[in-house]
């Protein structure tokens, strides 16, 4: 059935290491981890399951001053990839205590334009135990990945991400 691309950014930090407890959980053999800098979209057609790990950095994405990230980067390759017979799963890392306003964001974002893209995105989460006030990663009552908030509940991710990866599986994915 070939790897699993886990593809993710920031290079470093809590992105990373959900990267690598995902890996590690779906066995390091089955898997192939990429930073997303530098990645373009000849390296994601290798890969027919590939898992996209994304932060909501805070201030920095709604302040118009900031510098383009990985990710601004990335996102301008999706476009030219063949996203015929691939499956997507997202992970998105938050913080619900400082921007509970803006609690895994970028899961939405990134789900967004790949709904666009008429990709299958697999791996929806209900938002039962999670407080925030308000999220674009969230549609129905269910976010369109895996939100974590390594800051404030890192004793929750490592059942969570079992569960979604079990729920993956049951999915097809």
């Amino acid at each position: 059935m070939g790897k699993i691309g886990i593809f993710y950014g920031p290079a470093k930090g809590n992105v990373a290491k959900v990267a690598t407890i995902i890996a590690q959980q779906l066995g390091e053999d089955s898997t192939d981890l990429m930073p997303i800098k530098g990645c373009d979209a000849s390296v994601l057609d290798s890969y027919n399951r590939l898992i996209f790990g994304i932060s909501t950095l805070g201030r920095n994405n709604w302040d118009s001053e900031h510098e383009d990230d990985d990710w601004d980067v990335f996102f301008t390759h999706l476009k030219e990839v063949n996203w015929k017979d691939k499956q997507v799963a997202i992970f998105g890392l938050g913080d619900q205590i400082n921007y509970p306003d803006h609690f895994v964001d970028a899961i939405g974002w990134l789900h967004q334009r790949l709904k666009d893209l008429n990709v299958d995105v697999f791996g929806q989460v209900a938002d039962d135990g999670y407080q925030y006030n308000d999220s674009e990663g969230l549609i129905d009552g269910e976010f369109m990945g895996l939100p974590l908030d390594e800051d404030n509940e890192p004793e929750k991710s490592h059942e969570r991400i079992r569960n979604w990866l079990n729920e993956l599986k049951q999915e097809g994915f």
